[in-house]
């Protein structure tokens, strides 16, 4: 069984752009391979902008049963739904994290895609991301917990929440955030702001099987 979910964010301040598209597809049962094969969302990539990035850990403690921010960009994932040594994910019962990846130089960005694969309430995804070229005179590289990143230089450039409004959470979810005029912006810096599922549940920080960074062509 497939499921797509379509979301829309307005850009007010930028009128030649249309909007954000937050793309979302989630693989239940036997459609759920480790193949990561979406309807709509490509599949992961072992040769993206992000494969060679440099990822850094800025709030909030990775699970010890994680390998950690390697993970998410070294193209491999998970050949089923509960392998905790095949994804990045944070420690239970914390509140989630922040993680930046830096490309290097700023570049421009097609699509931002994540996946991630369980089959109880760590399988959704819940962030925000955050993107910069480093050039603003506010720059704060290292925004812990406390800090709005707006307000140090970042722009918020999607805020995901794929939890189903119903039944159980469980399956493979890709994501794939885009803009209608094919570049969501010139970013060297992601910040991803990433939180738990369910406040009450202690086990709800979501295995992220990989990140993709594809660059406008």
């Amino acid at each position: 069984m497939k499921h797509v979910i379509l979301m829309a964010f307005l850009l007010a301040a930028a009128p030649l752009r249309a909007q954000v598209t937050i793309v979302v597809d989630r693989n239940m049962g036997d459609a759920a391979t480790p193949q990561f094969r979406f309807e709509h969302v490509p599949p992961p990539s072992r040769d993206d902008a992000a494969t060679n990035a440099k990822v850094d850990l800025i709030a909030g403690r990775i699970d010890a049963n994680s390998p950690g921010l390697a993970a998410i960009t070294d193209g491999r994932v998970p050949g089923d739904w509960d392998e905790p040594q095949s994804n990045l994910f944070f420690a239970a019962g914390s509140w989630g994290g922040r993680f930046r990846i830096d490309l290097g130089a700023a570049i421009p960005i097609a699509q931002i895609n994540s996946y991630s694969w369980h089959p109880g309430s760590r399988a959704p995804q819940l962030y925000k991301v955050y993107g910069s070229d480093g050039t603003d005179p506010n720059f704060n590289a290292d925004p812990n917990s406390k800090i709005d990143p707006a307000t140090a230089g970042w722009k918020l450039i999607a805020f995901v929440d794929t939890r189903p409004k119903e039944g159980e959470s469980g399956g493979q979810y890709g994501v794939s955030i885009r803009d209608s005029a094919d570049i969501l912006g010139r970013y060297r810096y992601l910040l991803f702001d990433v939180f738990e599922t369910e406040g009450d549940d202690d086990w709800s920080n979501t295995f992220f099987s990989e990140i993709d960074i594809q660059p406008a062509r």
